[in-house]
């Protein structure tokens, strides 16, 4: 690309104000809020791998065991997630159980392998596609916003099958592993600096 970049011109910009300025080369602190100053985030690429390894592991448990434990006079019942899906498709609610496999199973599924292909094809420094691996990273920022609607489902299934004085339902080990593949998630996608999708184009010296 003949185009100037910013890193070529010296600028940086301050990842916490978001305040673009050409720092002397001896300073490393944004000039309005003080904060260290990266032309690329640190180690991104490896916090995003070691994040993204901790969600897929999380990811298998959160399927398999159980997000609700019903106690009634009727016995002990452990529901995981796709157990939900199959009562409520079985049931009829097919809408309800078309969103919880959704939001619960097949968006977690396609976060992790959509920033597994960026993380893998940015190290590589790959410059096919890198407008459209742009795009797929702003939507996955989108989605970010509403990863907790993910959690959010899953107590609407325990909120469906509460009785009252006849039930004693808690949570499962499941939800918490998928709590933790939710947040894992999130903080992969933060870690994750698309900037380094250019880089192979002149974006950046290092």
């Amino acid at each position: 690309m003949n185009a100037p970049t910013a890193a070529r011109l010296g600028l940086v910009a301050c990842q916490v104000c978001e305040l673009v300025s050409r720092p002397p080369a001896a300073a490393c602190a944004c000039p309005r809020c003080g904060a260290r100053l990266h032309s690329r985030k640190p180690d991104s690429i490896a916090r995003t791998w070691a994040l993204l390894l901790a969600a897929a592991i999380l990811y298998v448990p959160a399927n398999l065991e159980p997000v609700m434990i019903t106690r009634s006079i009727f016995g002990t019942q452990r529901d995981t997630i796709l157990s939900g899906v199959a009562y409520l498709w079985h049931s009829g609610s097919w809408p309800l159980a078309v969103l919880v496999f959704v939001a619960s199973v097949l968006v977690p599924l396609l976060k992790l392998l959509a920033l597994s292909y960026l993380a893998a094809s940015t190290q590589r420094r790959s410059r096919v596609r890198q407008r459209q691996k742009t795009r797929l990273y702003r939507l996955l920022e989108f989605i970010g916003r509403w990863s907790m609607l993910d959690v959010f489902v899953v107590m609407v299934l325990v909120a469906l099958v509460k009785m009252g004085a006849l039930a004693n339902i808690q949570a499962g080990p499941g939800a918490m592993w998928f709590g933790g593949v939710v947040v894992l998630t999130m903080f992969a996608s933060m870690s994750f600096d698309p900037r380094l999708i250019w880089d192979p184009s002149g974006g950046a010296d290092g």
